[in-house]
This record gives C-alpha cells, structure tokens and sequence, in this order.
C-alpha cells in the first residue's frame, strides 16, 4: 500500500497513476482534496484500490491522523513518496521572512515529518519504502525556482540521509530522486511556452524529462527488491549536472 503527498495533480499524479497500475493500492493525498479525489476516482472510482484524501502536509497532526485512517482500512503502509511541495519563483532578494518559512514547511517540513510518523510504523513492521522527491535545483541552487525552494529541496536530500541511517536497520530504505526540468505544466508555465523548445536546448540532452520515467524510479526505490539501496539520490536531470 503506497501513500502519494501532492498527487492531486502533476509529478505526483504521475507517480500515483503508476503504481497503481503496477498493483499498488494507492492514497492519493494533496491540500487539494477535490484535485485528490479526481486522481483518484480516475484510477478506481469504486474506491477499493485507490482513494483521496485531502492533507495539509505541514500539519503533523493530519499525517498522524491519516496513518491511522490508513492502517485501519488497509492495514499497513508499504511505501511513502513525499512529493509535496510548493515552488514560488520569487526573486532572491525579495523573499520575505514569511515566504520561506512557508516553503521550507511544506518542502521540508511535511517531508520530514511524514518520514517520521510513516517511518516510525514501517520501522516497527520490519519493512517499508520511504522515497522523497528532491530536485536539481537543490543540488546546484536552482535558476527559475526560487532560493528558498533550492535551499528546501537541499535539506530535503540531507534529511533522506538522516532518515535512511536510522532506519536501515529496521527494514527501511529511505533515498530521494532529484529531476531536473520535466515536461509538465508547471515548468512549461515558469518557461513560458512560447520559450520551451530554447530552453530544451540548454540541457545537454536536449529535451525536457519524461514524468513517467521518473514515476518509474521511484517505483524501483520503492520495491521490495530495492533493500541494498538507501540514502541515495538519483539524478535524472539531462545532464545539467553530473557528479
């Protein structure tokens, strides 16, 4: 059973839709719940494998409350994908005191405390898949996406380590995927669509990356044939950094 945080839409919606259709049962979580319900009701409108729930993921409290709901439908969580996240392209120097608090509370702070709650279950069943979605921008400071979001989505990449030390022990992988930009609308919509075919040709490959490609990493992170592999980052960024 996989828990998907932002999957009312994008990325997220992406991933949720695969596993589902590599048999996963599926809670499709996002702040917003009718965009929830809407992935959802389009994977299983009977609701058996798959259904929506709206959360705030910087409420920890709604994350406690939705594992439980979780455990007494379902009966457990295999895999958590923290795909959650708020991008504002603000200028650097114009980012006030409030904005970054409220990018790094939902970027890091509902990763990292999702980690936690889910984290301590799966610890305690012996087994589970924790995958958080980083970002190129976090690896190289980001260009179009806003200091803070880079700067939340580098912490993101060093709590998967904490998390993955201290969970290896129990069953539990914890590793993170960083894309760079990806066809979807939202990057489209910060490039401009009169300008994607340029920027394309800023990344060495020459193209925007594949969300479904992606959705198909975190699927592998999250198998059960995954166990030797944890506090990693996986890079699928183009070639617009390479280490």
């Amino acid at each position: 059973m996989a828990v998907v945080t932002g999957a009312g839409n994008g990325l997220g919606a992406v991933i949720a839709a695969h596993l589902h259709g590599i048999g996963h049962r599926v809670a499709v979580v996002d702040i917003d719940g009718a965009a929830a319900a809407s992935v959802a009701d389009g994977l299983d409108p009977a609701g058996e494998s798959a259904r929506a729930y709206g959360l705030d993921v910087t409420d920890r409290d709604a994350i406690e409350g939705l594992l439980a709901a979780l455990l007494e439908s379902w009966g457990g969580v295999h895999v958590l994908v923290n795909n959650a996240a708020r991008t504002q392209a603000t200028p650097l120097l114009e980012i006030s005191s409030e904005e970054l608090a409220s990018v790094m509370a939902v970027n890091l702070g509902g990763t990292f405390a999702a980690c936690q709650v889910f984290g301590k279950q799966m610890a305690a069943a012996g087994y589970g898949r924790i995958v958080n979605l980083g970002s190129l921008a976090g690896q190289n400071g980001g260009t179009a996406t806003g200091g803070h979001y880079a700067s939340s989505k580098g912490a993101v990449l060093a709590a998967t380590k904490v998390f993955a030390r201290e969970l290896a022990s129990a069953g539990v992988t914890v590793n993170a995927v960083s894309p760079g930009p990806l066809d979807l609308p939202v990057v489209r919509r910060i490039v401009g669509e009169d300008n994607v075919d340029r920027f394309a040709e800023t990344i060495p490959v020459g193209r925007l990356g594949s969300p479904k490609f992606i959705a198909e990493i975190v699927a592998l992170l999250a198998s059960p044939g995954a166990a030797s592999v944890t506090g990693a980052c996986w890079d699928a960024n183009g070639g617009l950094y390479v280490r």
